[in-house]
């Protein structure tokens, strides 16, 4: 009793020093008591975007619901584009591969001539030897990866774009070659443990026992990119690591694995780049489909569910929604497109003054703030996946001599677009930070892949190229539609007419490239 005694007259004392808001003493016309204006909705509200809104003692009438409810699909529509753009994505990857008849896992498409700039694929270099290929865990059940010795950066990734195990290089083989052990989702059969440390483990499977190294996917299709890198500039020597020591097979066939099929996919006219219209919703209802439901988290799923997306039930949208998604997506195209090519993050600059910009802004491969404190920065999710693909670590970390760093822009100096009808000049100052090499290659900003001009290779790279020092061994670089007389190894064409946009690609990035004592110059305009 006195416990209750002395909370009541401390609760008396805090009441007397800080009494609340004074109220008018009349009750609000219809109510006994005074009611709080800020929780009241007047009949009429006036918007900026939906116009007159209309309410009956706090009813809305029929005309405002209607345009309420029509407005809230159009968002959930604009939302789904925006945040579920990466499963879209790696479907347009999967269908690149299919419609050329690249389906089984142990079938490997090798760009064995580089890539040059007939494929639609987004920001793709054509500088590494690519050899690419696409996981069905269901399908296929658990599937071992063998990546041969002396591989480039490799990488695999799931059905939403998410970082699931490097391989090569970056990866635990650290580049000498190993098992890569792929388990679905749904794993059920004999236990296989898989280290939090990344180690190797041992497995027997079909009377073989070997070392793998084993991770888990979140989903069944998973998309296999591994780089290879030149040698005296020429792609030979890595088409054949690949080719003779690349095999992609099911656990069940460890002893006795199915003959690999390779596919030169380079010259070929595909398309990997998810649709900017109402196809978008197609191409990610069948993702929703084909993967389990536990892929993405429920918030995910429940703004696809939305719009009629949901695992099982069939995506048939009335004549109403369909109208209300064309507009959606339409949006949600626009919005992708100013967040990438009018950047307004200050994080994604890499130098004060400077157009210069980081794919992996906030220098997380999950892009999330503060460790996580700050969120998910989803507009800069939104950014990478709209103009890039291949998501890990090793493209956002510190690595030093390994892995790969990426500087872009889609402007010169002076802050303007880049306009293909014009000439610049971009200076590579000496020592440039690599253990392996640099490139630049130019890119459309309609397709954001490469740029389809005269050259089939719209780049320049410190190995294949044989291009003119300045006295101090800095490098400068031309583009425009015609090469300046005596500088045609260090140009690259561009379209008059056509914008365009590039990326500075480090491979085996040093110290001085992540302390920023060594910078690239800007692009110049030349008058």
């Amino acid at each position: 009793m006195k416990k209750t005694l002395v909370l009541v007259s401390l609760l008396g004392l805090v009441l007397a020093c800080n009494p609340p808001p004074a109220q008018s003493e009349d009750p609000t016309p219809g109510y006994n008591t005074p009611i709080p204006p800020e929780i009241m909705t007047p009949d009429t509200v006036e918007t900026k975007y939906l116009g007159t809104l209309e309410f009956s003692d706090g009813r809305p009438s029929k005309e405002t619901a209607d345009k309420i409810y029509d407005h809230l699909a159009y968002l959930r529509g604009v939302e789904v584009f925006l945040n579920l753009m990466p499963a879209a994505s790696i479907e347009a990857m999967r269908l690149g591969h299919v419609e050329n008849g690249v389906t089984a896992s142990n079938h490997v498409g090798i760009t064995e001539d580089l890539m040059d700039s007939n494929p639609l694929f987004l920001t793709g270099n054509t500088d590494t030897v690519y050899a690419s290929a696409i996981l069905d865990l269901e399908r296929d059940g658990p599937t071992v990866v063998e990546v041969p010795a002396g591989s480039g950066p490799g990488t695999v990734n799931d059905a939403f774009f998410r970082f699931v195990i490097d391989m090569g290089a970056p990866g635990p083989d650290r580049g000498q070659g190993g098992k890569y052990l792929i388990l679905p989702p749904d794993y059920d059969g004999p236990a296989i443990e898989v280290p939090a440390d990344g180690s190797a483990v041992s497995v027997t499977a079909g009377g073989v026992t070997d070392d793998y190294f084993v991770v888990t996917s979140p989903s069944y299709t998973n998309w296999l990119i591994l780089r290879g890198f030149l040698v005296d500039g020429e792609p030979d020597a890595a088409v054949k690591m690949f080719k003779e020591g690349l095999k992609i097979y099911p656990l069940s066939s460890a002893s006795s694995p199915p003959e690999m099929e390779f596919s030169n996919m380079s010259g070929l006219v595909m398309n990997t780049i998810h649709a900017n219209n109402e196809m978008f919703y197609e191409e990610l209802d069948h993702v929703f489909q084909k993967e389990p439901v536990g892929f993405i988290d429920p918030e995910l799923r429940g703004l696809a569910a939305a719009i009629g997306i949901r695992k099982g039930k069939p995506f048939a949208p009335d004549a109403r929604m369909q109208e209300i998604l064309n507009e959606a997506a339409a949006v949600g195209n626009a919005t992708a497109r100013s967040m990438t090519l009018d950047v307004r993050y200050p994080e994604a600059f890499l130098y004060e003054d400077s157009a210069w910009k980081v794919g992996f802004i906030g220098g997380d491969y999950r892009w999330l703030r503060d460790g996580g404190a700050g969120g998910r920065f989803l507009d800069a999710r939104t950014l990478f996946f709209y103009f890039a693909t291949v998501n890990t670590p090793a493209m956002a970390a510190k690595i030093v001599g390994a892995g790969s760093q990426y500087a872009w822009t889609e402007r010169d100096a002076n802050g303007e677009f880049l306009d293909g009808d014009k000439n610049y000049t971009l200076t590579i100052p000496a020592n440039a930070p690599v253990k392996d090499f640099w490139s630049v290659v130019v890119y459309d900003p309609q397709t954001r892949s490469q740029l389809q001009t005269g050259q089939p290779f719209p780049s320049r790279n410190d190995q294949k190229y044989d291009m003119i020092e300045n006295e101090d061994g800095s490098v400068t670089l031309y583009f425009g539609p015609e090469a300046p007389a005596g500088k045609e190894e260090s140009w690259i064409q561009t379209v008059p007419g056509k914008g365009w946009f590039t990326i500075l690609r480090l491979y085996g990035p040093l110290d001085p490239w992540f302390d920023k004592t060594w910078q690239p110059g800007e692009i110049e305009l030349v008058d």
